[in-house]
């Protein structure tokens, strides 16, 4: 988390099942009847354990259901392939998904960004993604990061994979062949875990979540080095399917722009949302280009 051996192998594999096995695992693990629009089924992405991220998530979806006078049901799927096929599937009904995994998810799926959070801590709504290294490593620079096992986090991943891959290339670091061992970690929290264990020399995390990681006590600041620092990347979007009802998207928006002032998932307290559309993630699409991603097969 060299990559192109488990990487792009990796990676190819998930663009084989995203379709077969992730329905697969969907069918299996989100096996809701047929309905009317009864529920309301909010995916969210494994950023953190699935118990603990539906937990915070709770007086979110108490909220919603509230303002919407249905009830709202969250689910964790494995992985982001997971949340797309189940919204492509339309198990679900909204999601709150990575940037990246929108983006592609877009090219699959009837899906549209709609919000955004901001949180009192981040006070805004774009984020950091980082390469971290324990200070024991020795690595302080992009080109110390040679020959070293690193971690991404998802081959999906925004900020734990495509936006530091980009990263490093543009820094003239070849990421298929200068890494000594690499590993997709499958969340940021085990990534933060296995740098600070020195299972790995170093990886690649979004900044709010090392954050929590170490608030959580996952992480020790004072042991850890920050290699490498992308420009802002657009937060992750709450999205929605647009096949839904058109009176139901409004009152869906209007629902997620009441909420304020809650725990945010591991982001701490939440500000609100913002609107925000497909539009505000083309520079997600640029950065798929400059590593000569088609997302059209990435299926």
């Amino acid at each position: 988390m060299t990559l192109q051996t488990p990487g792009d192998k990796l990676m190819m594999n998930r663009r084989k099942v995203l379709i077969g096995t992730a329905a697969a695992t969907v069918a299996g693990t989100l096996a809701f009847p047929a309905r009317s629009q009864q529920v309301l089924t909010v995916g969210l992405i494994p950023s953190e354990d699935s118990r603990a991220m539906i937990a915070n998530s709770q007086k979110m979806m108490d909220m919603l259901s509230a303002a919407l006078g249905m009830p709202v049901k969250p689910f964790v799927a494995a992985d982001y392939n997971g949340v797309i096929e189940a919204l492509r599937s339309k198990r679900l009904d909204v999601a709150y998904l990575g940037p990246f995994s929108y983006v592609l998810g877009a090219t699959i799926a009837p899906i549209e960004a709609f919000a955004v959070a901001e949180t009192k801590k981040a006070g805004r709504t774009f984020y950091y993604s980082q390469v971290i290294a324990h200070k024991d490593s020795g690595i302080k620079t992009v080109a110390d990061l040679k020959g070293k096992t690193f971690a991404f986090v998802d081959p999906s991943s925004t900020s734990g994979h495509l936006f530091p891959k980009a990263g490093l290339m543009k820094a003239g670091f070849d990421t298929d062949k200068d890494f000594g061992r690499v590993i997709f970690s499958g969340s940021h929290d085990s990534s933060a875990i296995a740098v600070q264990n020195k299972k790995v020399d170093a990886a690649a995390i979004a900044d709010r979540i090392l954050d929590a990681a170490i608030a959580k006590g996952l992480a020790k600041r004072e042991d850890l080095v920050e290699v490498w620092k992308s420009d802002p990347i657009p937060e992750s979007p709450t999205v929605w399917r647009t096949d839904l009802p058109a009176d139901l998207k409004k009152r869906v928006q209007a629902a997620f722009l009441q909420v304020k002032d809650i725990p945010w998932s591991d982001q701490g307290q939440l500000n609100g949302f913002h609107p925000t559309n497909d539009a505000a993630y083309n520079v997600i699409r640029d950065t798929a280009k400059l590593l000569n991603l088609d997302l059209r097969k990435m299926k």
